[in-house]
């Protein structure tokens, strides 16, 4: 039989604190790994309220956090960014707080180079399935359709 680590209020608030220090987390990933250290209901809430006083735990600035690392490191559109914070409960409001930290310009930059960049190494000699592989990786990243349509059609 496994033991399983169990733990007190005090101790799992220092645990948590160590956790969202280390990087931005939002409320449904605190209340999975208070689940997983096998936290009551009652202590979870205790927990959570404790981290919003004391700043460890901030939806909004989670958001604008995660929407600024993927979309500079992944870069990722728009709509891939969105589904990713939903997934995560994030509320609408901080979903259109975080997404005003991007700049339009920024925005259409990255993306044509990555278009460009992404065009550029696909190796296919159809033109049809070259525009299909192109389409079909802005797409998954998340790029508006209207975008990803009109850069294959100036593109090929």
């Amino acid at each position: 039989m496994k033991l399983v680590k169990t733990y007190t209020v005090e101790e799992a608030k220092r645990t948590l604190e160590n956790y969202c220090a280390y990087q931005e987390r939002c409320h449904k990933e605190v209340a999975q790994k208070l689940r997983d250290m096998r936290m009551i209901p009652e202590a979870i809430d205790v927990i959570i309220v404790h981290l919003l006083e004391h700043d460890f735990l901030n939806e909004t600035r989670f958001a604008k956090s995660y929407v600024r690392g993927k979309f500079r490191v992944k870069k990722w559109g728009r709509k891939r960014l969105e589904l990713e914070l939903k997934k995560r409960d994030i509320s609408p409001f901080n979903i259109k707080e975080a997404f005003k930290d991007i700049s339009e310009a920024d925005y259409l930059n990255t993306f044509h180079a990555l278009a460009e960049k992404k065009a550029a190494s696909i190796k296919e000699t159809n033109p049809l399935k070259k525009k299909k592989k192109l389409a079909d990786y802005l797409l998954y990243r998340g790029w508006e359709s209207h975008l990803v349509y009109n850069k294959i059609h100036e593109l090929f």
